[in-house]
């Protein structure tokens, strides 16, 4: 039978106190790596500083924990505390991932195949070792079993009194070397394990749950398509396919200059590629409901966005049919009031396999779903793309073109170049879909006027600077996790009717800078819907009408 550690129990203020010390010198090993990387770039270091960083965390943390450390409430606390912070920790130090508002929305919102990917015998023997066999230890411990309220209350405030103590020394030492290093390197207050994602787990909660919800606002009331547009669907209706990406990085498109034959499917069917494309953020959370929001980066809050039209509502209301096809895991609000398919992940078939689909399995029943709407239409494809960290997953056998590849979820005992090549199989996996949507598009020329705009979300980080996966605070983000891939396939029919000159917009892609920012407007605009919420300026195609 297992005997109880310190049988005879411990107080308060040194159950607090050990755990500080535990969450300093183990738990925050990813901020540790970040600051070796840090200072070996700076020279010189001072001994002093470096030895004082674990003592002032360790201090600090003291004095935060001994506000939670109280009878009834400090065992559960201190042990949900302990296995969630051992994740942050095994993502921080082997991808990077910083926990922001931004960072918890994204997690939130994942689905159970999405969060499973995760899951791997590294992973889990990490959680085992740094956070449930801790709190195991928590749960046996007798706290404050022999201690009086006054006598708690007293060490308590000791042992916060001595903390702060701590905390002025230092900072009366080295506080200009902790500035500079914390002014240099801001994301490093993000880095601190458990503060930055119980902060922001508070916001996102009080956000999400206690705050009072916004009231909806309607916009494009006025919203009508030309009436040019109407007459000539008569005869033959304008059919757009818009296929959002997940995870692709522009830096990795054969298109955009990369040495790889990553769209060997897709470069010889007069597809126009943009090279410089940004992101509204770096999680799907975020950019996948600001590209279709009237806001721009700089403006776009989430809140507003699930409470507000988007470019889909318009379409709606000026009677584009539209609908929605899911193998993302969610649409994030987006498709909230319009039609909407979701592939049915728990299928086995040649797309399927119980637990995730490949995304040619969107376009199963594409024809029919094309001819089950009326007028002029759109269809949305949410695809899986590249989301990692299961690169492997996203490719058939067949599709593996770059070699060795990286099969397993743990991609941190892969080696770069594994890394690499799964990630490229998945943006070859991906120009093929969006071939074979162009190839079904041009069957059905002699029908509808058709276009295809591909965009994605978010890129993503393979390791370049020791960073993994996405969700970096944008401010901190590589342009890896920013920089993202649209390409434009239109008809020759599209281009007449449009009015819409081909080589200007490849010129346009080739020299300008374009972000999610222009997807709203561009819409509307290539869909000839006239609103007074259209901006001509941010539509990527209006310069290019003739």
């Amino acid at each position: 039978m297992m005997k109880r550690p310190f049988k005879s129990g411990v107080s308060y203020a040194l159950f607090t106190l050990i755990l500080a010390i535990y969450f300093s010198l183990v738990v925050n090993i990813p901020i540790y790596a970040e600051l070796y990387t840090i200072f070996n770039n700076i020279n010189p270091v001072k001994i002093g500083f470096v030895l004082s960083i674990p003592i002032f965390f360790g201090a600090a943390l003291n004095f935060l924990f001994n506000l939670f450390s109280w009878p009834v409430i400090a065992k559960p606390f201190f042990i949900i505390l302990l296995i969630l912070s051992s994740i942050v920790s095994y993502a921080g130090y082997n991808y990077g991932t910083l926990f922001d508002y931004n960072m918890i929305a994204n997690i939130v919102e994942t689905d159970s195949s999405e969060a499973g990917s995760y899951l791997s015998s590294y992973s889990v023997l990490w959680v085992v070792l740094m956070g449930i066999i801790p709190a195991l230890i928590v749960f046996m411990v007798p706290i404050g079993i022999k201690q009086s309220p006054a006598k708690m209350l007293s060490m308590k405030l000791v042992s916060m009194a001595l903390s702060l103590v701590v905390i002025v020394v230092i900072a009366a030492l080295y506080y200009q070397d902790y500035s500079s290093v914390g002014r240099n390197n801001r994301y490093l207050k993000k880095a601190i394990i458990p503060t930055q994602f119980v902060y922001s787990t508070t916001e996102y909660i009080w956000k999400t749950f206690l705050s009072v919800p916004l009231e909806y606002r309607q916009i494009g009331l006025d919203a009508k398509q030309t009436d040019s547009t109407l007459a000539a669907s008569e005869n033959k209706p304008t059919l757009m396919v818009l296929v959002v990406g997940e995870t692709a990085r522009s830096q990795n498109y054969e298109l955009n200059g990369y040495p790889r034959d990553t769209n060997e499917y897709t470069r010889d069917l007069g597809i126009i590629s943009f090279q410089n494309v940004s992101s509204c953020g770096t999680a799907t959370a975020v950019s996948v409901p600001c590209m279709f929001s009237s806001m721009t980066k700089n403006e776009f809050n989430r809140d507003v966005a699930d409470n507000q039209d988007n470019v889909l509502d318009i379409l709606k209301r000026a009677n584009i049919a539209l609908l929605w096809k899911e193998n993302d895991g969610g649409d994030k609000n987006v498709a909230a009031r319009i039609d909407k398919v979701t592939i049915e992940r728990s299928n086995k078939n040649e797309f399927c396999d119980g637990m995730t689909c490949y995304d040619m399995a969107l376009l199963d029943n594409l024809e029919q779903d094309i001819d089950s709407l009326e007028g002029n239409r759109m269809i949305i494809l949410h695809i899986m793309g590249s989301h990692g960290p299961t690169y492997y997953k996203r490719y058939p056998a067949e599709m593996k073109k770059f070699k060795p590849d990286c099969p397993r979820s743990d991609i941190e005992n892969c080696s770069i170049e594994e890394i690499v090549n799964s990630y490229d199989n998945t943006i070859l996996y991906t120009d093929y879909v969006v071939s074979n949507v162009i190839s079904k598009l041009e069957k059905l020329e002699d029908k509808y006027n058709t276009s295809l705009i591909y965009i994605s979300d978010h890129g993503e980080s393979l390791g370049e600077k020791g960073m993994f996966l996405h969700g970096m605070p944008y401010s901190f983000a590589p342009d890896y996790q920013t920089k993202v891939p649209l390409m434009v396939w239109m008809s020759e029919g599209f281009k007449e009717t449009k009015n819409i000159n081909s080589e200007c917009i490849k010129k346009e892609a080739e020299y300008n800078q374009y972000s999610h920012d222009n997807i709203f407007h561009s819409i509307l605009g290539v869909m000839d819907v006239e609103t007074s919420d259209y901006k001509n300026s941010l539509d990527i195609f209006s310069s290019c009408k003739v």
